[in-house]
């Protein structure tokens, strides 16, 4: 109960900073898209470190450490913290610069403005939409695992289906209900608002959750003496090729439309700094706690010294919730527990966001033309496509669930595998609309039938060859790009001149 009313209470925070937001929204689709182009740089570098710690971050990485070992942390964690900065000063600058100097507002704008094509957008939207759904799944299976582990018991009449926890159903139902509230107040402003003050409080909670967890067991050496030594860093738990192709993962930053609509916000070049700096430690504050803590669970026992905290057969997806439930104060168990839904609600808010941006500039106005609706008609429509998308999302979370981990790098490894096309868009001249068709639609094809063929996220064990099914699918998307536009004729030079400004003469 108490861990329950302080997760209420954290919520009701959540509100009134939604609230808060929503009195300097202008009303206008600028403010409520970008918010104005007016984030500085703690914000913008709390908006993105936030977008980018997801459930798969701290519930799946924890549930992950449990099933296979600490190499987890190898496995990506490892590569993300230098390729996400990677990423940002490759591609999320020159995206900015260049949204800002021709007034973008999507992924999509932009594409169809460097490959002079109209119907591209019309199939990148569902692509990037059909990716982002199991994204948002991600967050809500990790919200409904970690409160369902950590209130076991805590209701035996209401919940007896459940072991007195508390459903996940329901979980996801009152998160969506939460998020859905405070991005409607402000939009991308109330999202990044609310993603600043969630950083801090997942990444406190997070040191804190490590901190307790540890003395409970006895101490780092103790806690990590009773974990099981096969689960431990050895060869075997991870190839040479399964980690290089692991490495391709961290890509998918680059094509996130979340996260390019975060960097269109930047008030200035300068906004960029903190982020480029500070993501990669920020990462390894996250991560490394939460491998730790799924590594002790393979071992870990109560008090009495023989009844095991995680009982053989528990799902991944319940380890951290448990961890936490059994061995912290309900107090430190609330206040973590809130924690880890400030981690997961933190990217579901820009993905929100984001496509109902995407349906609204890309597929509405584009097609209808802006003339024909006013300011707030296109909040409005913004508004009626995230309910549409949480509602689909909400009621996929209700079939049986995928373990989160596994979902969530099938999910990167799509967006991953189209990054060689926002990368040719920004540097390579002679990519054309025919590559660019090419690129989206190869590496599609070649994600979904990988996809199929691991019974949609069923065989987490799954390798085409000995690397990841990412490598395939990057493979795929930048071979296609290449032999499509060097058989295709090059873009205008008025595309180009706008695209890549000329250098001064010296």
């Amino acid at each position: 109960m108490t861990q329950t009313v302080i997760v209420v209470i954290y919520l009701g925070l959540l509100l009134s900073l939604g609230y808060l937001s929503s009195r300097l929204f202008r009303g206008n689709s600028n403010d409520y898209f970008v918010a104005s182009r007016s984030i500085g740089p703690l914000v913008l570098f709390m908006s993105i470190f936030g977008t980018t710690m997801t459930a798969f971050a701290m519930v799946g990485s924890t549930g992950e450490s449990y099933r296979v070992g600490i190499a987890t942390y190898g496995k990506i964690a490892s590569s993300s913290a230098l390729i996400h900065s990677a990423c940002f000063f490759l591609v999320g600058l020159p995206l900015w610069a260049l949204g800002k100097r021709n007034g973008f507002h999507t992924q999509i704008e932009f594409f169809r403005a460097r490959f002079e094509s109209s119907k591209l957008g019309y199939l990148l939207f569902p692509i990037l939409v059909g990716l982002i759904i199991p994204y948002l799944l991600v967050g809500l299976m990790g919200a409904g695992s970690v409160m369902q582990g950590v209130t076991r018991g805590a209701f035996p009449e209401l919940f007896a289906s459940t072991g007195g926890a508390i459903p996940p159903w329901l979980t996801g139902l009152v998160i969506s209900g939460v998020v859905l509230y405070y991005i409607f107040a402000g939009g991308v402003r109330s999202a990044a608002w609310a993603n600043t003050f969630q950083t801090f409080v997942f990444i406190i909670m997070g040191f804190i959750a490590f901190v307790t967890i540890s003395t409970k067991l006895g101490g780092l050496q103790a806690a990590s003496s009773m974990a099981d030594p096969s689960k431990a860093v050895r060869s075997g738990n991870i190839t040479e090729m399964q980690f290089l192709s692991y490495c391709l993962i961290p890509l998918s930053v680059g094509m996130f439309p979340h996260l390019f609509q975060n960097c269109l916000t930047a008030k200035s070049a300068n906004s960029f700094k903190l982020t480029l700096v500070g993501h990669p430690l920020a990462i390894m504050l996250t991560w490394i706690p939460c491998i730790l803590i799924g590594f002790w669970a393979t071992g870990a026992v109560m008090p009495d010294g023989v009844t095991p905290v995680i009982p053989e057969g528990t799902s991944p997806n319940a380890v951290l919730g448990m961890m936490v439930g059994k061995l912290a104060t309900p107090v430190i168990g609330g206040l973590v527990t809130a924690g880890i839904m400030a981690a997961i609600m933190s990217s579901l808010d820009s993905q929100f966001v984001a496509v109902g941006t995407m349906f609204t500039k890309d597929i509405v106005v584009h097609s209808f033309g802006k003339e024909r609706f006013s300011e707030s008609q296109l909040v409005l429509l913004a508004r009626g496509f995230i309910c549409t998308i949480v509602l689909v999302t909400y009621l996929l979370t209700l079939v049986e669930p995928r373990q989160v981990f596994s979902l969530g790098i099938w999910c990167f490894s799509g967006f991953a595998g189209l990054f060689p096309l926002v990368f040719a868009a920004i540097y390579w001249k002679k990519a054309t609309k025919l590559g660019a068709y090419a690129a989206v639609i190869g590496g599609a094809a070649s994600w979904f039938f990988l996809f199929q063929a691991s019974g949609y996220g069923k065989n987490s064990s799954f390798m085409v060859g000995g690397v990841m099914p990412v490598a395939v699918v990057f493979a795929t998307c930048a071979i296609c790009m290449v032999a499509g536009s060097l058989v295709s004729q090059p873009p205008s030079q008025e595309t180009l001149d706008k695209f890549f400004r000329k250098k001064a003469k010296a």
